[in-house]
């Protein structure tokens, strides 16, 4: 699924007072045109470097008080258009984050912004039953999950041979919904962090499948005009 280039507003917190962390917060200009959902964005933004901030600073006292050295916290959130179409803007956000040891962490999340009803939604709220997506699309998902894991090992995934070759469940992943040409939904993906499907070293890996007949069945009857069968 191909994200739509944007330009972010990206804000930088780095307190001269506050040098146990870094904290950075991005969102697209398409989101800051829209009032409701750029005041939800930066309350989002003010929360998490709260909760950050406190955490850092807890961790470096901790470290000060046994005799530890502390390496500063660092966190990046960046909120990116997956598509913008008449009825809806979906937006995916990639979280990254340093809170000491080998390496840092990231993972996903997503939202979409009704224009119609000007409300914030989750993609699996447009589903009449969003289990049953999850069901009907798990063979497929696992299909070109399998198919990924491939590539980038360089051998056959053997399901049941380790707990990275097995497949996962597409519900416990993070839904987005995207479009080829910006018109309507006809492509749904699935964003999987390190760790939930391969190791670390693997990466992140991105599942999408078209929309079939199948799914837009699927889809609430006031949302489906807003779809499409995909190829």
């Amino acid at each position: 699924m191909r994200f739509v280039p944007v330009v972010f507003i990206a804000m930088t917190c780095v307190a001269a007072a506050e040098p146990a962390y870094k904290f950075s917060y991005a969102y697209p200009a398409q989101a800051r045109a829209i009032p409701p959902l750029r005041a939800w964005l930066e309350a989002d933004k003010a929360r998490g470097r709260t909760k950050f901030a406190a955490e850092a600073m807890a961790a470096q006292r901790e470290a000060k008080k046994d005799g530890f050295p502390y390496h500063p916290y660092d966190a990046d959130m960046t909120w990116q258009v997956v598509t913008d179409t008449p009825r809806f803007l979906s937006l995916s956000r990639l979280s990254w984050a340093y809170t000491g040891g080998a390496h840092g962490n990231s993972g996903y999340d997503s939202l979409l912004w009704d224009k119609a009803t000007r409300m914030r939604r989750q993609p699996a709220d447009v589903f009449a039953d969003p289990k049953a997506l999850y069901a009907s699309v798990r063979k497929s998902f696992c299909d070109l999950l399998d198919r990924e894991r491939s590539k980038r090992r360089g051998e056959p995934v053997v399901r049941g041979k380790s707990m990275f070759d097995d497949c996962i469940d597409p519900a416990q992943e993070v839904l987005i919904l995207g479009s080829s040409g910006g018109g309507r939904i006809n492509r749904i993906g699935f964003l999987i962090a390190p760790y939930n499907a391969g190791s670390y070293a693997e990466g992140t890996y991105e599942v999408t499948l078209p929309v079939t007949p199948a799914i837009l069945a699927r889809v609430k009857p006031q949302y489906r005009g807003a779809f499409a069968v995909g190829r």
